[in-house]
């Protein structure tokens, strides 16, 4: 006999605020209590020190949180010259001073630029990536120092915001598997400085920034405890399908409904999608997950949400 799960069958996506200090798991554990929810998740790490956008799903939302692992991200970050640390940010220990020249706007404008576009990044060992098995910071954490691949990211844009003489904060579009202390600490070193990062903000993640779909906005654990109660909490939740909203969409009759639901294809005009195309999938206004196109007027399920849920 299966186990039954503990809470309520809330579904939705949060979009949390998450404070400087709090693991990203902590934070999530602390939104499914909030929620007596039977199911949590989140869509990608930030690291403690990190504030700012974390996307919470909860319930059936899960099965569809990793269409945001691959999204792209926006952050601000302020960058210290002058201090390398073993971390890349300053909760790390300080590995090397160096004094700061005298730098114009020009001088940092031109370092920035050399990392716009396609680059090639080699990620730092203070991170969750594996090695044989075990995450990078734990060999880190004990001494160890292991030889990483250079990885090919994008960074879309990265503007200079501020500055001051030993500081500036930078914002930066880019896509998944970017480490924002890694690309401060490679300006640094070709502005001759080093440098590590003091704040880091994720404002956007994918779709979701702070002023998604309107009033649905990225919520602090403060402001969740103060509401109501379960209902009023459950009202600020956005919908399962919200973190598929880029897919094209597809209505389903009846008859297609249920062969869909029992794990079958339905035949249904998918004119103009390609071949493999995923699709979401809708029974009126309802939405019952993602399928995939297998022909001219061919759909099969792909993942679906438990139908009670729908």
């Amino acid at each position: 006999m299966a186990r039954r799960r503990r809470g309520l069958p809330v579904n939705g996506v949060l979009l949390l605020d998450k404070p400087k200090g709090m693991s990203s798991n902590y934070a999530l554990q602390r939104v499914r209590r909030l929620f007596q929810a039977q199911k949590a998740g989140h869509t990608g790490t930030l690291d403690p020190m990190a504030t700012g956008m974390l996307p919470i799903c909860l319930g059936e939302a899960t099965k569809f949180s990793a269409h945001l692992l691959e999204a792209d991200k926006v952050y601000t970050t302020r960058v210290e010259l002058g201090v390398i640390t073993d971390t890349g940010d300053a909760e790390g220990e300080v590995l090397e001073r160096r004094q700061v020249a005298e730098l114009s706007d020009a001088d940092i404008e031109a370092a920035i630029a050399r990392f716009r576009g396609e680059i090639d990044q080699v990620p730092p060992m203070y991170s969750a990536l594996k090695h044989q098995g075990k995450k990078l910071y734990e060999l880190a954490r004990e001494g160890k120092h292991v030889e990483r691949a250079a990885r090919r990211i994008s960074v879309y844009d990265a503007r200079l915001l501020s500055r001051d003489k030993s500081a500036f904060e930078l914002e930066v579009s880019c896509s998944k598997g970017t480490y924002i202390r890694t690309l401060a600490e490679d300006i640094g070193q070709v502005l001759g400085a080093g440098a590590h990062i003091s704040a880091l903000r994720r404002l956007k993640t994918g779709p979701f920034g702070a002023d998604t779909f309107g009033t649905h906005g990225m919520w602090t654990l403060e402001a969740l405890e103060a509401l109501g109660g379960q209902d009023a909490r459950e009202a600020e939740l956005m919908p399962v399908d919200a973190l598929v909203d880029h897919l094209p969409v597809l209505e389903v009759a009846e008859s297609d409904y249920q062969r869909l639901i029992h794990g079958q294809s339905a035949r249904r005009d998918v004119a103009g999608m390609a071949m493999d195309t995923l699709t979401r999938l809708y029974h009126g206004e309802v939405f019952i997950g993602l399928g995939v196109v297998k022909g001219a007027d061919e759909v099969v399920p792909k993942r679906l949400l438990n139908t009670a849920a729908a």
